[in-house]
């Protein structure tokens, strides 16, 4: 077990169509630390977009097995991870996540999108730019 504080990573991701343009989103938090991520494609999905936008946070911690709890509205990702859902797409995500996972000691919770959480409203705003 690290000394170091709890990273919080909350993630969104959004399209327009499905397929279609999407984006994704990210807040990372640590004590008093803040980061906002975001990105967007032309053509993409829903859940790639939810996908990412953990794949892309993970991406910028730079504390090798720190404790990180994700927090995401996307029951494709969250249950994808907990309760081992098959992966029937998005493979080559799914191998970076893989990847990068193993880095890290990972929480993965899940919260109702669009209900007022102020983190996840952010990463919708982003996501959605």
């Amino acid at each position: 077990m690290s000394n170091r504080p709890v990273i919080y990573l909350y993630t969104d991701g959004a399209s327009s169509g499905n397929p279609g343009p999407g984006g994704w989103g990210a807040v990372l938090t640590c004590g008093s630390l803040r980061k906002e991520l975001s990105g967007a494609f032309a053509l993409t999905t829903n859940n790639r977009m939810e996908l990412l936008a953990v794949i892309k946070g993970l991406e910028a911690i730079r504390w090798k097995d720190a404790d990180v709890e994700i927090w995401s509205d996307s029951q494709y990702v969250v249950n994808t991870v907990n309760l081992g859902w098959k992966r029937k797409k998005n493979f080559d995500l799914w191998a970076q996540y893989d990847a990068l996972a193993s880095g890290f000691r990972i929480s993965f919770h899940w919260l109702k999108g669009h209900a007022g959480h102020p983190e996840n409203e952010r990463c919708d705003s982003l996501a959605v730019a």
